[in-house]
């Protein structure tokens, strides 16, 4: 399937052309955020208010939360990427998440504490249901297609993008808006202090499997618009989505980009990497999050639309690889998105230039 358009929204900005200036300047310290209730402060990529401000899209849905409304923005972007005329009762959607509206979900929580349950807000409750942020995406955009969301902590992008492929085989739909959002509360920010640490300086080292590399949390939404129809001005096509293949029966690519952001142990990485192939790493560009491989994915697809290779961004190359240590044009037919989970088991997206 090709992708036809993308956005995408995170702490550097809104549009995939925001994404691809961050991509071309590289790694900028992320800024501080408060720990509630433990008066600390941490480092994190968090999408700022402006970001999500459009009165005119967002016109209906004032009250919902924050991963609702990143949702319905990339989704809509991507749409308005891709130039394209849908026919919306063709269009399905597919949403991906690792940890839902859980922002949400304790903010109701707390409301039950403070007002007991007959003073809640019902629509706090609506909003912290998961499948909440696809209905306003269908919502908002009048789609009138399918809509699903998929959760969990791993590898829930890919899957999300596997159900994509088969709804075009079984010509459910045209195209599908298929994408991830998580965001990053105070709950999530407090968890990562406590439970895994977070890098003193600001920057993730994806490369650098021999210490512990610890996370930045982060937060956005990718969105994607994919379709079996036409290649004619496609970032790229989706050739595969491969979960636990043998690393060494995997083609080479052009380029390697690898999902590593601190939160597991790296050194199954290594496995799949040779020293044949450039390897790249973007998650010091919006941070630690589950879902982080629709980020790598969309800076996949653009370097091969653009036919660029953009450096990774943190080079700390404690195992001497071959890392894409600079931007600058190259020759991009195929790039391989990599990740892995904590039982080291693996999943790759086989991105292919459009023909």
């Amino acid at each position: 399937m090709n992708v036809h358009g993308i956005g995408i929204l995170f702490s550097g900005g809104r549009g995939i052309l925001s994404f691809e200036n961050v991509l071309k300047d590289g790694w900028q310290r992320p800024a501080e955020y408060d720990i509630p209730h433990i008066n600390k402060k941490t480092l994190a990529y968090i999408v700022k208010p402006e970001y999500i401000e459009d009165k005119v899209l967002l016109k209906k849905m004032r009250r919902a939360d924050k991963f609702s409304k990143m949702a319905v923005i990339a989704a809509s972007d991507a749409i308005k990427d891709s130039g394209l005329d849908i026919e919306k009762n063709r269009i399905g959607v597919i949403l991906s998440t690792a940890f839902g509206a859980h922002q949400t979900s304790f903010d109701f929580l707390d409301d039950i504490i403070d007002y007991g349950e007959v003073g809640v807000s019902p629509i706090t409750f609506s909003n912290s249901v998961h499948n909440a942020a696809a209905s306003y995406i269908a919502c908002a955009l009048d789609i009138t297609g399918p809509t699903l969301t998929v959760t969990r902590f791993f590898f829930s992008f890919q899957s999300a993008l596997q159900l994509a492929q088969t709804w075009i085989n079984d010509n459910c739909c045209d195209h599908v808006l298929v994408g991830a959002v998580d965001v990053c509360g105070e709950v999530m920010r407090y968890v990562f202090d406590k439970k895994s640490g977070s890098s003193a300086d600001g920057k993730i080292r994806p490369f650098n499997f021999s210490a512990p590399s610890n996370p930045v949390p982060g937060e956005g939404s990718v969105f994607f618009l994919v379709s079996g129809r036409s290649a004619e001005n496609a970032y790229c096509r989706i050739a595969d989505i491969d979960f636990n293949r043998n690393p060494e029966s995997w083609e080479l690519p052009d380029i390697d980009i690898i999902d590593a952001d601190g939160m597991v142990d790296g050194k199954a990485y290594l496995k799949a990497l040779s020293l044949k192939v450039p390897a790249a790493a973007y998650s010091p560009l919006f941070g630690s999050t589950m879902t982080g491989s629709a980020f790598n994915c969309a800076a996949g697809a653009l370097m091969i639309k653009k036919q660029m290779q953009y450096a990774t961004p943190v080079i700390d190359n404690s195992e001497g690889l071959n890392l894409a240590d600079v931007s600058r044009p190259a020759k991009i037919d195929l790039i391989r998105s990599i990740g892995y989970n904590c039982l080291a088991e693996n999943v790759i997206v086989h991105l292919l230039r459009s023909t």
